[in-house]
């Protein structure tokens, strides 16, 4: 019986000791897991302060990072092709790169300068002329040859070119590829469609957008209309997959942002029109004020006004693909363009400029040393190409 009791007593122990041998090894285990969640934590709170700091940071100035001598020719005109810069002129045009390489150079003569841009490519005509020049930042695409004298002109992504054409009756809206062939024939009469006052391509060459003016009862009225160039459209009469009219409005400019989103801007009207295949008229806004100017980005459009605030001069509303206005903006600086980035805009002239986020903090304001005579985003974060009359220089902010 004693020895019962004295097994029964070991086994205990050994029972005893095995429970607390696995205690110490849970409480081991945790103590590992409570450093890794407060290392984990460390690390965390860590990359919030620099997120934080980084977006709380303002730049005071910049560095030149790397500058290529430039000579421009008096006359010329500088416009961004994507990264790189378009020069023009009565007499040609050229394509730089940010490193100062002219990737084509072509010759003309056009007193009546007629340019379209979308994304990479760019189409040069004549007013009144008959030879598009269709080229991309990468080399000379092709020239259209019309047989009626050129009233407007708007090129896709692609380099598709649709034509406003002058006849002694009609108008002719004619689409062609970069090498001229024809790809969209159209008649226009002025009593029944009216005359087109803008032309705009998606950037994949599918979609024509036109706007066209006309009276009716002596009230001047709108005709928004969409054709589809591609499979959809030939099912349809003449290509037109969708239309919409306005009253008591004039609608001189449409423009695609992407291949399926396109806003047609009035006086004091912003239409955002969606679909890829068949456009509808969807979201909108009628403003109280007149639109003053207008400047697109890949997701975006900025409208500037006049102030409402006596503080400030000018009003940016920036709207999205959606329609929806995302930041409005009061600022003084007599800006000759503006342009988007992911998280900022920046506004900018010759001697000046200013970079703010969407949520309306200034990351950047102050002076160039040297006129700019444009200026583009370059790879980098806060870094950008600048053209001056004197060279090509890209620039970080510091």
């Amino acid at each position: 019986m004693a020895e019962i009791r004295s097994y029964m007593k070991e086994k205990a122990k050994r029972e005893q000791n095995r429970i607390s041998y696995k205690d110490k090894i849970f409480h081991h285990k945790l103590k590992n897991v409570y450093r890794v969640l407060l290392i984990l934590a460390a690390v965390l709170a860590m990359i919030g302060i620099v997120i934080i700091q980084y977006n709380r940071h303002v730049y005071t100035g910049y560095d030149v990072v790397s500058s290529t001598p430039l000579d421009l020719t008096s006359g010329t005109t500088d416009v961004r092709l994507q990264n790189c810069v378009l020069t023009y002129s009565k007499d040609g045009a050229h394509c730089t790169t940010p490193k100062g390489v002219v990737n084509w150079n072509q010759t003309y003569q056009i007193q009546d300068i007629k340019l379209d841009i979308n994304k990479d490519a760019v189409a040069i005509a004549s007013y009144n002329g008959r030879e598009i020049y269709v080229q991309n930042t990468e080399k000379q695409l092709g020239t259209i040859t019309t047989n009626m004298p050129i009233r407007d002109i708007a090129v896709s992504g692609a380099g598709d070119v649709t034509a406003v054409l002058s006849d002694t009756d009609v108008t002719w809206i004619n689409t062609y590829d970069a090498t001229g062939k024809m790809r969209f024939t159209g008649q226009v009469h002025m009593q029944e469609t009216g005359y087109p006052v803008d032309v705009c391509l998606s950037p994949n060459g599918i979609l024509l957008a036109v706007s066209y003016v006309y009276l009716d009862a002596g009230t001047m009225k709108s005709n928004v209309v969409f054709y589809n160039l591609g499979p959809v459209g030939e099912n349809m009469g003449d290509m037109i997959v969708s239309a919409y009219s306005y009253s008591d409005m004039l609608i001189p400019e449409i423009h695609f942002v992407n291949d399926d989103t396109a806003f047609a801007i009035g006086d004091s009207r912003l239409t955002v029109f969606k679909g890829g295949q068949t456009p509808v008229d969807g979201a909108g806004h009628i403003f109280d004020k007149e639109i003053q100017a207008v400047f697109y980005g890949d997701k975006c459009v900025g409208l500037i006004f006049g102030s409402d605030d006596a503080e400030h001069t000018y009003k940016l509303e920036i709207y999205n693909t959606d329609g929806k206005r995302i930041t409005n903006y009061y600022f003084d600086l007599d800006y000759t363009d503006i342009f988007f980035e992911e998280k900022d805009f920046v506004i900018y002239n010759e001697n000046e400029c200013m970079i703010v986020t969407y949520g309306g903090a200034e990351k950047y304001k102050g002076s160039f040393s040297k006129a700019a005579e444009l200026l583009l985003p370059a790879n980098g974060t806060y870094r950008y190409t600048m053209v001056t009359a004197s060279s090509i220089d890209t620039i970080q902010l510091k």
